[in-house]
């Protein structure tokens, strides 16, 4: 009576299992795989012990999930739940069909009690399964924490429930804010004694070391960045304050900043140039976010200098940015220059040749300062 059930219960139980929320994906790729070998494995294997009344020999693909899902960052509830939805499903299925056929109240009983005793047996595998992995891989609590730091910075965001959940697993309580940061490494390096802040949460995303930082603008929370980063001889970049479900908007900047530094070479003669903060350099981010755009921009606004020679473009641009930086005081721009008053006076008698009334405009000679800035 059940065996004629399986294909459309397979199909039933992967739709019921889409709705618990850390499946909410497409049922692709291995990960599909995966669900649809098990729940077509757990039927035709609930066959074979109904057939022989008793134990059948099966495969290990129980702790595999277990070991799976650990392996993927989520918590045993989630596959739990699925083997209970799954339960449910074939319970109602099976108890519809067999009733239509006749079959008496008693064995629908003992049929109902052997289904979800079936599902406590695999969930223990499971289990086992799970909790290997977690022995192989490390301790409980830190790899939840590190399993939290990849789902607070991953792209698109995981839902927030999920978020809440892998937070309770790790003993971490998501703040009201947090930064993260992006630590420079050496190819295939971990700094496993770096001092961070307390209460931060670290971990190695793609080619740097991402940390995740609460309350980042609570005195002293800097300094203390500051000091694990700098006598450790690393770099790193540290990503806009942000409300914790943006954690991965703060990273990217966090790696933006961190890029800056590598090309802006200026930026690490300064006090704390280990760290580069995305919110101090907001301007230089903006101008680097498109660069091929930026570079287009800039051709576009000194076009005029183009047609010179490069040592009269040059001498022009320096002058040009002179006089925009000293807001049109020829004198200051002439001392900032190095040159006469007059050597001054002529070069931005040129300029205004070329450039024509942009000169005069305030909303061009912002454009104009803006080119050169990112020329």
């Amino acid at each position: 009576m059940v065996r004629p059930l399986l294909p459309e219960l397979v199909d039933e139980i992967i739709a019921a299992v889409g709705t618990v929320p850390a499946y909410q994906r497409p049922l692709e790729g291995e990960f599909g795989v995966g669900v649809r070998v098990g729940v077509e494995e757990a039927l035709s294997h609930l066959v074979l012990e109904i057939e022989a009344a008793g134990p059948v020999p099966r495969s290990d693909v129980y702790h595999r999930l277990g070991r799976g899902e650990m392996r993927a960052g989520r918590s045993l509830d989630a596959l739990l739940s699925a083997y209970r939805l799954g339960a449910r499903v074939t319970w109602r299925r099976v108890a519809e069909a067999c009733a239509a056929q006749g079959l008496e109240p008693g064995t629908l009983y003992l049929l109902a009690e052997s289904i979800f005793a079936y599902i406590d047996v695999l969930s223990a595998e499971s289990a086992e399964g799970y909790a290997l992995e977690q022995t192989q891989l490390a301790g409980e609590v830190e790899l939840a924490r590190r399993r939290l730091v990849y789902l607070l910075v991953r792209d698109p965001a995981p839902d927030p429930e999920a978020v809440q959940v892998a937070a309770r697993e790790a003993g971490w309580e998501l703040p009201r804010t947090l930064a993260a940061v992006a630590i420079q490494l050496a190819a295939g390096s971990r700094p496993r004694t770096l001092a961070l802040p307390p209460g931060a949460l670290s971990e190695t995303v793609g080619d740097v070391l991402c940390a995740i930082l609460p309350d980042p603008d609570a005195p002293g929370r800097r300094a203390q960045l500051e000091r694990a980063i700098g006598p450790a001889g690393l770099r790193a970049g540290l990503g806009t304050t942000v409300a914790w479900g943006d954690a991965a908007l703060s990273f990217v900047r966090a790696r933006a900043a961190l890029a800056l530094a590598s090309a802006s070479p200026e930026l690490l003669a300064a006090p704390g140039a280990a760290l580069i903060s995305a919110r101090d350099h907001a301007g230089r981010l903006l101008l680097a976010a498109d660069r091929l755009l930026a570079a287009e921009f800039a051709a576009t606004q000194l076009a005029p200098l183009a047609a010179l020679s490069p040592r009269s473009s040059a001498r022009l641009r320096a002058t040009l940015a002179a006089w925009l930086d000293e807001q049109g005081r020829l004198g200051p721009a002439a001392a900032r220059l190095g040159v006469h008053p007059q050597t001054a006076r002529y070069r931005i008698a040129r300029l205004r040749e070329l450039f024509g009334g942009a000169m005069d405009d305030p909303e061009q000679r912002f454009w104009l300062a803006l080119a050169l800035r990112v020329s």
